[in-house]
């Protein structure tokens, strides 16, 4: 499990900071003014040679194959809800790196969501927990040779 989370946690980094040079990207090309064909060129244009769009889908890559690696290995009910520990690490990348303001609320709400997480890391404890209590029940009743 320790492999798991840990190949997580640097997944969530890169997602995170992927996030984050897609924000600063976006900002810099600006907003679609009119949604026309020549205007949604042009943003598409400047988004393709944006070195900080480039850069977020670059690590939003990394951190897709590492999803597709986790859930190889696990089951989706449990990696899926862990990657919402994402948002804690992106809050924390856009106060730190992009000096944005995060309210009260916001942090209680981060709070609830690795608390979601904590549960769900719990409940795969206890669900390995169990088999392992069941094998070695079996192994008790199982007659010896």
């Amino acid at each position: 499990m320790a492999k798991i989370i840990i190949i997580l946690l640097i997944g969530l980094v890169f997602e995170a900071v992927g996030v984050i040079y897609l924000s600063a990207g976006l900002k810099e090309i600006g907003e679609v003014e009119r949604v026309t064909p020549s205007e949604i060129a042009r943003a598409i244009g400047r988004g393709v040679t944006n070195k900080k769009i480039l850069l977020g889908v670059l690590f939003e890559t990394i951190f897709f194959c590492a999803l597709l690696y986790l859930l190889s290995q696990r089951d989706a009910s449990l990696i899926w809800p862990l990657t919402s520990l994402g948002f804690l690490v992106t809050v924390l990348a856009a106060k730190i790196i992009l000096k944005e303001e995060v309210s009260w609320v916001r942090w209680a709400g981060v709070i609830c969501i690795v608390i979601g997480a904590g549960i769900i890391t719990w409940s795969e404890k206890m669900k390995e927990r169990k088999a392992e209590e069941l094998k070695a029940a079996a192994v008790a009743t199982s007659p010896q040779k």
